[in-house]
């Protein structure tokens, strides 16, 4: 086991006031590199990693000398994941595709990040174009293991110690799923909360920018500089918890289903309001409709490069392209009206029923093994979809591995889920085993 995540809230505080310097954090996080690398493989190789994060953390301790001028994430190390384009980095997505053939403009998520203090660690590996193909990297927990996809390189770098955040996407599972396998948190915010600007694109009506990090705390300080508008709020009364039923839940594995029944027992036991919610019963039609409309968006998004490079794609990207060639214009019309017809759907559902959160498994299950397949989106689908906040909180274990307690809000409410989450991932956390691994 190679796990050593560290948490973002307590650091940020800690370097702000003086009492850690930059130079000291990038020294422990290049240390974990070198400790783990090897065997996790979360990053994109990078000559020279130590040298040029220390001149960085010198010059930024020297440009704020006075802890008053310290900005919001002073000194923090982020990894990004590389679909993400940052100045002086080449973008690789994972691919065999020429750089220069992806490589743009500088995403405002990782400007937004090192414009508030943070450090860039490196990229991460991805799936190839954050669809299927998987990244070499390998859970910390377990390295016979997936850390999930396709953001496996950032979960793994933070579950690992190398870094107190890291930047992910969610198409479908991408950012909740592997954050889940890697026993660490993970947001997923409103569609649009975060700009895409300057990331590789695969369905420009359902990509989400995200991020891991140890604790909710740090996920709220990260969004605080990442999302638009945000507006910090105060948990001062326990939200009514949703626990979604019927044909969306039976998609998870016995074990996925342990999992979020013991986390809804200690719930129920530390005094909050819990009701069933039936819901999703076309689950199968969302789901075609998920899987219809971003292929048939990713075919769009990569045409021209795929009809120069086709021949360098990964078989699994290249298959959805070419399958998805024939979507028609006014079938992928249809089915972006309907992503906004879902959000409303589920926030009125929420509504009748009284909730504040719906609950539901972060992932079908603990991670598969091996590396060839990071594991099944399909819980993460429907939020995804409907581009509604998600939040992921480490809630038991199966054989060792981690479980994950998905929570979603309404859309728009990113606020109110990251200060909930607080209590909800304190009341989860200390859940032991809850089933067997093959369950």
């Amino acid at each position: 086991m190679l796990t050593d995540p560290q948490a973002l809230d307590p650091l940020v505080a800690a370097l702000r006031a003086g009492e850690r310097s930059p130079v000291s954090l990038i020294d422990h996080c290049t240390d974990r590199i070198d400790a783990a690398e090897g065997e996790v493989r979360a990053l994109v190789p990078e000559s020279a990693r130590r040298s040029r994060l220390r001149r960085e953390a010198e010059a930024l301790a020297a440009r704020h000398d006075d802890p008053a001028s310290r900005p919001a994430l002073y000194g923090v190390p982020v990894g990004v994941k590389d679909i993400f384009h940052v100045d002086g980095f080449q973008t690789r997505a994972g691919s065999s595709v020429p750089p220069a053939a992806i490589t743009g403009r500088e995403s405002v998520a990782v400007r937004r990040l090192l414009d508030a203090g943070a450090l860039h660690v490196g990229k991460t590996h991805t799936a190839e174009f954050a669809y299927f193909e998987p990244a070499p990297t390998r859970n910390p927990h377990d390295l016979g293991h997936t850390p999930g996809g396709s953001s496996s390189g950032s979960a793994a770098a933070v579950a690992a110690g190398m870094c107190p955040l890291a930047l992910g996407t969610q198409t479908v599972g991408s950012v909740i799923r592997p954050a889940a396998f890697c026993g660490i948190v993970g947001f997923k915010p409103s569609y649009d909360r975060i700009p895409r600007d300057g990331v590789v694109t695969f369905s420009s009506t359902v990509d989400h920018v995200g991020t891991f990090t140890a604790d909710v705390a740090g996920a709220e300080r990260a969004a605080s500089v990442l999302c638009d508008g945000w507006e910090p709020v105060t948990a001062d009364e326990r939200p009514v918890l949703g626990v979604v039923e019927g044909p969306y839940l039976d998609q998870a594995s016995s074990a996925g289903r342990a999992g979020l029944e013991a986390g809804v027992d200690a719930l129920a036991d530390a005094g909050y309001e819990v009701r069933r919610v039936a819901m999703l019963d076309d689950i199968e039609a969302v789901n075609d409709r998920h899987d219809d409309l971003t292929g048939a968006e990713l075919a769009l998004s990569h045409a021209e490069r795929y009809a120069e490079y086709g021949d360098r794609f990964a078989d699994p990207t290249a298959d959805l392209i070419e399958a998805s060639h024939d979507v028609g214009v006014g079938e992928l019309a249809d089915a972006r009206a309907a992503v906004r017809a879902f959000r409303s759907r589920v926030g009125d559902r929420m509504r009748e029923h009284g909730v504040d959160l719906l609950l539901s498994p972060a992932a079908p299950g603990p991670a598969p093994s091996g590396i060839d397949d990071t594991g099944d989106p399909i819980m993460n689908l429907p939020w995804t979809h409907a581009g509604v906040p998600a939040l992921t909180v480490p809630c038991g274990r199966v054989g060792g591995l981690p479980l994950g307690l998905q929570a979603v809000a309404p859309f728009g409410a990113d606020e109110s889920l990251l200060a909930w989450g607080r209590d909800l991932a304190n009341v989860v956390g200390d859940i032991g085993a809850v089933g067997d691994e093959g369950a």
